[in-house]
């Protein structure tokens, strides 16, 4: 497996757990047929820049810390102000079209800001279909992304 992959594997993981120890994220990667010692998850955890922060079931557990996602969003926004085209909601889907070339990035962005009702994005040159988990979250995804075409 490609350090990417196993890197945001590491991030679902963080999402769907209360990760607390390295041997935490080891034994979770095994469990997804992932071989992986100890030593290469500390590699990740300095390379993806992991903090410890309060657990609301007590102790401490890993996280992204909390710039990354500011720092995305900006970028998110800088990207859509650029080279925003058109956007259109229907059911599950949003498509939002884009100037050539952008389609990509704007799709890496969506998903590096880890929407919670966000099934998924497809990135092509200058489209990016957004699949969302409900109609309804499609509507908020929509909302969410036309309020960051705003300056």
């Amino acid at each position: 497996m490609r350090k990417s992959e196993r890197q945001r594997m590491i991030k679902q993981l963080m999402n769907e757990h209360d990760i607390q120890k390295q041997e935490d994220f080891v034994a979770l990667l095994e469990a997804a047929d992932v071989n992986v010692t100890q030593a290469t998850i500390s590699r990740d955890i300095k390379d993806m820049q992991l903090i410890k922060v309060p657990s609301p079931s007590g102790g401490y557990r890993y996280s992204l810390p909390a710039q990354q996602t500011v720092d995305t969003e900006k970028k998110l926004k800088r990207v859509l102000y650029d080279a925003y085209v058109s956007m259109a909601v229907q059911d599950y889907f949003i498509v939002l079209k884009a100037l050539p070339g952008n389609g990509t990035a704007i799709a890496t962005l969506i998903d590096q800001m880890e929407f919670a009702d966000t099934f998924g994005t497809i990135g092509g040159d200058d489209t990016v279909l957004i699949i969302a988990k409900t109609p309804a979250a499609a509507q908020d995804l929509y909302q969410t992304l036309t309020n960051l075409l705003e300056r």
